[in-house]
This record gives structure tokens, sequence and C-alpha cells, in this order.
């Protein structure tokens, strides 16, 4: 079915229509822990693999980071970095201190990356701790154990100069009794943007914040005179139940400043859910009971939509995949005019629902991939918007950055630029549904 375009560097999308849509956040990036060196010992090798315990060296100890606040700081600030360490060697660590390692400044990207791969410590790229009182000790740290900490340093303190990405290093030094001196056993990178004087001009952005799920009511009703929906199963119910994962979108988003991305099939089938429905169970139908749920959700999705027409966006009824129509079903009569119709339905249908008048010229195609066929298809459905990844739309002229999100492609409508480097705004099970390949928000910039 589905066929996102077929870009060197990129893979194609999921055979589903309600597909997943990936992008980056503009900000942060991996905090990567040191790894350690694998024995070439065969034995040693199983031995290591089946015991963690067996770290050495600056892979002795796990450092994680919590938070690192404020993650761009302006002169006056004080920077506190919270986190945990962990003893995953054999032996106790003793006279252990907790330190931060500030520098170099990063150039470009492939600076930034280089850094990011790096793991281990490295005298040299990993510069001096600041020292002084700027560390948190630990008299020892047994085997297996995990102590908590949390530094804080003026930013006067760092010695930052010029505008840029200073790495910033989180290091464990300590002894062990076979090893008694000191020594780095653990470290963790990530990064410090610093700009002392404002910006003259702020670069806009906004999260794409999708409710999107699978296709849910059959293609069939009730035989009753009320012709009473059928679902094929309940699990709508179980997504916008307190604690599903259509709930925790809509609960997190709410107290965001985001641009909603919304499926009109997805509205309209919990529409369905506050009246009397049936639920599909083999060659049997069962009255459905959520219609509680569905009520309180929707209220809540228009209370928080509410006087937002600007940051409302409606898709296609049902999501189409606009790669695969564009490879392979332009030939199907009456296709693209379908999908036009698709784009009517969605405005009426939020609008209906939501009471809010969405707004439809954006077209999102799987996974932000674009080619000219799917411009093509998605300008047919009213679309004068395009949003991509940055890796669609290649750069020639060697950029170390991306150039501002609104950009040609070829003669069609501008294409905004999401980068193709995937972040994760909302943590724990969000990002990982096992029921559906939903998409994640996703940060754009202007367009």
């Amino acid at each position: 079915m589905a066929e996102a375009a077929d870009f060197q560097g990129m893979s194609p999308s999921p055979a589903r229509r309600w597909l997943r849509r990936t992008g980056t956040l503009l900000a942060g990036a991996p905090l990567l822990a040191g790894v350690l060196q694998l024995p070439s010992s065969p034995a040693a090798h199983a031995a290591q693999t089946a015991a963690v315990a067996d770290a050495t060296g600056s892979g002795t100890v796990d450092i994680s980071l919590d938070s690192l606040t404020p993650s761009a700081p302006t002169e006056g600030d004080t920077i506190t970095v919270s986190g945990s360490v962990t003893n995953k060697g054999k032996q106790t660590v003793t006279g252990a201190h907790v330190g931060l390692r500030v520098g170099p400044t990063l150039q470009g990207r492939v600076a930034i990356d280089d850094a990011a791969k790096r793991t281990g410590f490295q005298l040299g790229p990993d510069p001096l701790e600041v020292g002084g009182k700027y560390v948190e000790k630990f008299s020892k740290l047994a085997a297996g154990v995990s102590r908590h900490f949390s530094i804080s340093v003026p930013v006067k303190d760092l010695n930052l100069d010029s505008d840029g990405v200073y790495q910033l290093g989180v290091s464990l030094t300590g002894q062990t009794a076979a090893q008694p001196w000191d020594q780095v056993l653990g470290i963790k990178r990530t990064f410090l943007p610093w700009q002392p004087a404002g910006a003259d001009t702020k670069t806009k952005t906004t999260y794409l914040w999708p409710l999107i799920s699978t296709v849910h009511l059959r293609a069939e009703t009730g035989s009753d005179a009320q012709q009473t929906p059928v679902f094929q199963n309940d699990d709508l119910a179980k997504e916008i139940s307190p604690g599903g994962r259509l709930d925790q979108l809509l609960s997190l988003g709410s107290d965001l400043d985001v641009t909603w991305v919304l499926d009109p099939d997805l509205l309209a089938s919990v529409d369905a859910m506050t009246r009397n429905y049936q639920i599909k169970n083999g060659d049997t139908t069962t009255a459905g009971k959520n219609q509680a749920v569905a009520k309180a959700w929707l209220d809540k999705l228009e209370k928080t939509v509410a006087d937002k027409e600007k940051d409302v966006v409606a898709l296609p009824f049902a999501d189409p995949d606009l790669a695969s129509l564009a490879h392979n079903g332009k030939d199907v009569t009456g296709s693209l005019s379908h999908l036009k119709d698709a784009t009517t339905v969605a405005s009426s249908t939020v609008q209906t629902i939501l009471h809010v008048k969405p707004t439809t010229d954006f077209a999102w195609p799987a996974e932000g991939a674009v080619d000219p066929s799917i411009v093509k298809v998605a300008t047919s459905a009213g679309a004068d918007k395009v949003i991509a990844r940055s890796d669609s739309l290649r750069e020639t002229g060697g950029l170390t950055y991306t150039p501002t999100a609104g950009r040609p492609h070829g003669g069609g409508p501008p294409a905004g630029g999401a980068g193709s480097r995937r972040g994760t705004p909302v943590g724990g099970g969000q990002g990982k549904a096992d029921h559906t390949n939903r998409p994640e928000p996703e940060i754009m910039g202007p367009g």
C-alpha cells in the first residue's frame, strides 16, 4: 500500500494509511554514555555479556542526566545539572566526585555529531573539570549502587566565550582497590547553547501535535432503524480512556502552545461513540458502553481548541496515504476527486464536532517524504503547504545548518522542512504504542 518517496538515506514508509510521521526537535541532542570496550577473548566476551558488572575504565560508572536547567542560559543565570550515577563495576569506588567539563565550542552539525558519537573519556576532546566547589562528592559507591547528584554553577564561572553550542560533560572521578589512583570512571555528554546577546530575529517554531488513530468504524451499520454504527473492536475506547494514548496526548497538549493536527475520521468515530453503538465480536455484536468516556474526551478537546482557529489543522478525512496514491493510485478513476472530497468533508466534520473552523491547506505525506508526484497529488486536494522532512529537500550549498523552513520545491508550493533527526518531546510509552503506527509530535520552523 503505502510507499513514501524513495530517497537515498530514507527508508520507505510503513504500509498503512495512518502512517507515522517523524521529525525532529530543533533543540537537544542525544545524551550518550561511555560504552564498554569488549575484550577479544570469546570466553571473556561471553562473561561480560552476561554480567554488566565487569565494566572497567571510563565505562565503570554509568551516568544518566535527568535535567539541565536552563537549557539555554543567558548572562546572570545559574545552570543546574542533575542525574544519577550507578557503579556497574565489581569493586567499590572510593573518593569519588561528580564534576562538569565545559567546552570546546562545537562548530556546526558535523562537530556536534562527532561529539555525540564519542564514547568513553578522551583527554583533549574532554576538557578539564570546572572544579572548585562545583562538584558533588561520594566517599564510596558500592558495586551496583546508584546515587543521585545535583550540581549548580553560575554561568560566569563556566568561562563561556563566543556564541555557539558548547560540549557539556558530566564525569565521575574516583578510585578502585585494583587501581588506587584518581581516574575518570564514567562520563556523559550533552550540549549547552550559549548566546550572551539577544537575537536580532528570533526563530518562530511550532509543535505539530497530531491526534490520529487507525480506522475503527466498520463499513456497516446495525440493522435497526437508527442504523447504529458498528466498531471493529473497543480499542478506541481504550485510547481515549484516562491513561490511554490519545487521552495522554490531549492532556499534555492542552497545557502547551501547539498546533493541533486532527484526523476528522477520529473525531467522527469518537462522536459516534457518544451515542448508541455496537462492537463486532465474531459473528455477533454487543452494545458499546463507553459513551461517557467519549463525551468527556471530546468535551476536553473542544475546550482546548476553542478560539484557536489558526492553530487547528485538519488533514483529509481518514488521513489518506498521499505517497501510495501518487505512485500507484492516480490511474484509478476518480481517485484524486475523492481526495478533494476528503478535504472538504474534513473541514465540515471538525466544525460540526468541535465548533472551530480548521485550516485545510496543509498536506503531511508519510514520513515527511516528498517528491514531485506527491506534491502534485497534495495540491490536487487543495493543499498549498507541504510538511516535509529536511532530507527530502536536498541542500546543495553545503550548509551546516537547516535553512529557513519555508523552502521552494520545484515549481510547487513551499515545503515546511521539519528536521530529519528525531527527538522525543513526550516520554514514557507515548512513542511506543504497540497497536498502531501512530505519529509523534513534531517541531517545525517558519514556512
